[in-house]
């Protein structure tokens, strides 16, 4: 396990300090940001396709008081590895299979589990496969079931050539978060593209992630995996945002009745990076209200 302190200087949006660690997990290194603090009780944060665990370095920092607060990057994102064999396998069950394995490696138990986005649907996928060591879960924002025509163009987009950078400098100046339509700070942004490319063999500076994630995305409908879901469970939606619509919250109740749900304000599908202290509210009312 490798270990790496990273702090950042101060500013009205603080990312939370925190360390880096490695896991192993079928036969990829799978990398871990741990933002502490030991002892109290746990967080792990599953982040969205194409994004990366910073994605919750703000929410991290009004979290770490109460809370030991981690979030993993997935295989093919951020400073894990990509899948290289012949057929790299992207799929959601494989996902959360990683999951289960990076929290019994961790000895994560009684934790609260918190997905955004894909991140939220390879949540759901392991809260309803693998019980037990979850006490609540949150998902954020996340598309619950994918319509099919969403599906065939990520694979477009996953199967052609993205774009890429001469130098860093021009990476950050062309950095975007997608889906558009974030109203996040300046700074979360800044932040963001930091840490969002590195440069690749040939020279070029292109994103973290592994264009196969798209190329290989499958259609999931994760409605029945909520059927299986008896813990408490909050849906956060952004109150810009249209994913979680009253219809999904009617059918995800049916099948799984203790589920709460909570808009954010002044947010759209990037909750975390539009608004973290909203977020944060809503997280902690939540739990201390199934303590």
């Amino acid at each position: 396990m490798s270990t790496q302190l990273h702090t950042r200087p101060g500013n009205t949006l603080q990312p939370a300090s925190y360390t880096d660690h490695t896991v192993e997990v079928a036969g990829l290194k799978l990398h871990v940001q741990d933002y502490g603090t030991a002892g109290k009780p746990a967080i792990l944060c599953v982040h969205g396709g194409a994004a990366h665990a910073h994605w919750f370095d703000f929410i991290a920092a009004g979290l770490n008081a109460d809370y030991h607060v981690r979030a993993i990057d997935q295989r093919g994102h951020g400073d894990s590895e990509w899948d290289k064999s012949a057929v790299p396998d992207y799929s959601y069950q494989r996902y959360a299979a990683d999951l289960n394995e990076v929290v019994e490696k961790l000895e994560l138990r009684n934790f609260i589990l918190v997905g955004h986005s894909m991140g939220g649907v390879v949540s759901t996928v392991y809260a309803g496969t693998y019980p037990g060591r979850a006490k609540a879960f949150i998902l954020i924002d996340s598309t619950i079931s994918m319509p099919p025509e969403r599906i065939a163009n990520m694979n477009a987009v996953g199967n052609r050539e993205g774009r890429s950078y001469a130098d860093r400098q021009e990476f950050l100046a062309n950095y975007k978060v997608r889906p558009a339509g974030s109203v996040a700070a300046p700074e979360v942004i800044g932040h963001l593209a930091a840490n969002s490319g590195r440069q690749f063999s040939d020279g070029r500076w292109r994103y973290k992630f592994d264009r196969n994630v798209y190329a290989k995305r499958e259609r999931m409908d994760s409605f029945p995996y909520w059927n299986k879901i008896k813990i408490p469970s909050l849906l956060i939606k952004g109150d810009r945002s249209a994913r979680i619509s009253p219809d999904i919250i009617a059918e995800v109740k049916s099948r799984a009745p203790q589920v709460e749900v909570s808009e954010v304000a002044n947010s759209d599908h990037h909750v975390t990076l539009d608004n973290p202290h909203g977020f944060v509210r809503a997280l902690q009312e939540f739990i201390n209200k199934n303590k």
